[in-house]
């Protein structure tokens, strides 16, 4: 049991003036879709933390349980938008210029959520060199699905009550004093930068402003979004020349995009197709892979309520469970 489409699903295609049959763009076209807006970029960063800051001071401003919680659950949102566009300067994608790509992909985005920017490209280009291939660092993740709903729930609450972010960040703490002179070097950074944002908690406002909305958010809520987005893109799949196999498609919808996938991450399949478009082309790629054919109804799942509920359709018994 696994979750890789029936054969019946793909619709043969033989390509049009954007997309060769086998889902790339044509050249004139990528280069296109492979511009690379600076300025706009940079306002997408500026804007992480223009959000960030205010939610923080609204959160405080009106003083009362909801909104504390909302701020809490937002916190989670500006880890994926960090690392969403961290995601993108691993590739980058982000700006022309690699000094500041480089640059902003580390010290404005990746330490923020406790990300070695360097170490993830590592892992990251292993990801798409072949998925599922003998070098994937992220099998672990989404191996062995659809699982069942306990198993899935588990899971779940492991994630939301902190075990995994919990047990992942002690690691990283601790790899701190081990002897690889590059990992001691980067975490060094990473736990400064923490502690620089603590200690300005500390003189401006109070020490549980960064450990309640910021640190806690990491370990919780972002470590349930990562999962579930994880899941999402390769859950129960496997190794296969075809992109269609690998990573599965799921149709966009304002609230996904706002919360969970935010800057066109959920573009999933569009982005290992051809993992050198930027973020900003990808919903008008994937336009073009429907138009094509090499994207279906039957193939793309209409929401990530749909695909969670197939990645957890295991039945207990199947299972062993009683």
């Amino acid at each position: 049991m696994n979750m890789v489409p029936d054969a019946s699903v793909f619709t043969a295609i033989t390509g049009n003036d954007k997309i060769l049959a086998n889902g790339h763009p044509v050249s004139q076209w990528r280069t296109e879709l492979r511009h690379i807006p600076n300025f706009r970029n940079a306002l997408s960063i500026t804007s992480i933390y223009v959000q960030t800051i205010g939610i923080i001071w609204a959160a405080l401003s009106l003083h009362n349980p909801i909104t504390y919680v909302i701020a809490f659950l937002l916190m989670g949102r500006a880890h994926a938008q960090l690392l969403a566009l961290m995601h993108e300067s691993v590739h980058r994608l982000l700006f022309r210029n690699r000094r500041l790509n480089d640059f902003a992909g580390r010290w404005l985005l990746g330490y923020m959520s406790f990300v070695n920017t360097d170490g993830y490209r590592y892992v990251h280009m292993a990801h798409h060199r072949e998925e599922f291939g003998p070098n994937e660092p992220d099998i672990p993740l989404y191996a062995n699905y659809p699982i069942t709903r306990a198993s899935f729930w588990r899971k779940m609450r492991r994630d939301g009550f902190g075990s995994t972010g919990f047990r992942m960040l002690r690691g990283q703490f601790m790899s701190i004093f081990k002897p690889d002179p590059q990992q001691l070097n980067t975490q060094r950074k990473i736990f400064a930068v923490h502690g620089v944002i603590c200690l300005l908690s500390i003189i401006f406002v109070n020490p549980w402003v960064y450990v309640m909305l910021w640190l806690v958010p990491y370990i919780t809520v972002w470590r349930v979004m990562n999962r579930l987005r994880s899941i999402a893109e390769h859950g129960g799949l496997r190794a296969d020349s075809d992109r269609r196999i690998t990573t599965h498609s799921v149709k966009q919808h304002l609230f996904s995009s706002f919360f969970f996938v935010p800057f066109n991450l959920g573009w999933h399949i569009a982005h290992h197709i051809d993992s050198g478009i930027p973020f900003r082309s990808l919903p008008r790629y994937h336009r073009q892979l429907r138009a094509s054919g090499f994207v279906s109804d039957a193939y793309e799942y209409d929401s990530y309520l749909a695909i969670w509920r197939a990645l957890r359709s295991r039945p207990e018994v199947i299972a062993g469970v009683k």
